[in-house]
């Protein structure tokens, strides 16, 4: 039977991915987005599937739809835009929340929230499992996304505890991968376009702090499985690489891999920014049996080249 699956935040990096594959396995798929942060050019070749559809609309705002599934992306994933608007942010992760929560209830459909690896905060657990309840500040300059999307999980589970809706949780730790905004600020893209460039590569702190990092197909792949699983296990659930890279090694690998010229630049390290991050994926290995595939350094090829055809074009 085919599904008619929405995917709010749908023509953003990792919701575009999303569509893709969902619409290669044959189904309908609605996709919306307020493109705050996504762009029309990231679902521009799925425009002509007459099984595709695309809706402009802000879930902020109530919006009546027939669905079978719901993927919940909506919303800015990098510090530098969810911290441009932080009321915008909070908005979209309590009351944007409440709005797709409010079509699953009424349609009986499934949800999937896209959580995140932020709601552990600055973790005092290392690597850290779904068991950890984090290290939040609840008033600082991140915490209009790290709260919000730890209330978007309180008001998964209370919808799904008192009104019986289908819905799960799964915590996406760094993702990269083609289609990433140049602009997007994450450490991947900010790197791979300076070195690009020529630029001096901004490390801040001493470049000690880790990272993993996932690449988009692998993130795709564990959120339809997530999805399509056992409805008796609705997570949380971890979705990341477990390997973990500093950040200046990341520095020094994107700057082998493009031939760049650049050299490190050390910054003042932004307020509340992690110093450790890496997922415990053995929930994720048990319950789903997924595990990332793709090797960091030919992801970084990959995600190289589109940004190298993107800059010509820019």
């Amino acid at each position: 039977m085919i599904k008619r699956i929405l995917v709010t935040g749908g023509a953003g990096f990792l919701g575009s991915h999303l569509c893709e594959r969902l619409a290669q396995e044959g189904n309908d798929i609605v996709c919306l987005d307020n493109f705050y942060t996504g762009t029309k050019e990231n679902v521009s070749h799925l425009l002509n599937d007459p099984h595709f559809e695309l809706i402009r609309h802000d879930i902020i705002n109530p919006v009546y739809l027939e669905v079978d599934e719901i993927y919940n992306l909506a919303c800015p994933a990098s510090p530098v835009h969810y911290q441009l608007n932080p009321i915008k942010t909070i908005k979209t992760n309590v009351m944007g929340v409440i709005n797709v929560l409010g079509i699953a209830k009424r349609a009986k459909a499934k949800i999937l929230q896209a959580s995140t690896s932020e709601i552990y905060g600055d973790p005092e657990v290392h690597p850290q499992t779904e068991k950890y309840w984090g290290r939040v500040n609840p008033v600082g300059i991140r915490s209009c996304y790290d709260e919000g999307k730890r209330a978007a999980e309180c008001l998964m589970m209370d919808y799904r505890r008192q009104n019986g809706v289908n819905s799960k949780i799964a915590r996406i730790f760094n993702t990269y991968g083609p289609r990433m905004a140049i602009k997007d600020g994450r450490v991947v893209s900010n790197f791979i376009i300076q070195s690009l460039q020529g630029k001096d590569i901004t490390v801040y702190g001493n470049g000690t702090q880790t990272r993993s990092f996932c690449y988009v197909d692998d993130m795709v792949n564990g959120l339809i499985r997530m999805m399509n699983g056992n409805d008796n296990f609705y997570g949380p659930v971890n979705l990341g690489n477990p390997e973990e890279f500093t950040i200046l090694e990341l520095a020094q690998k994107i700057i082998k891999l493009t031939k760049s010229t650049s050299k490190i630049s050390y910054q003042p390290l932004p307020m509340d920014d992690p110093t450790q991050r890496k997922p415990d994926i053995t929930l994720a290995k048990d319950k789903l049996g997924w595990s990332p595939k793709m090797d960091l350094e030919k992801g970084l090829i990959k995600t190289i080249e589109y940004f190298r055809n993107a800059l010509i074009n820019v």
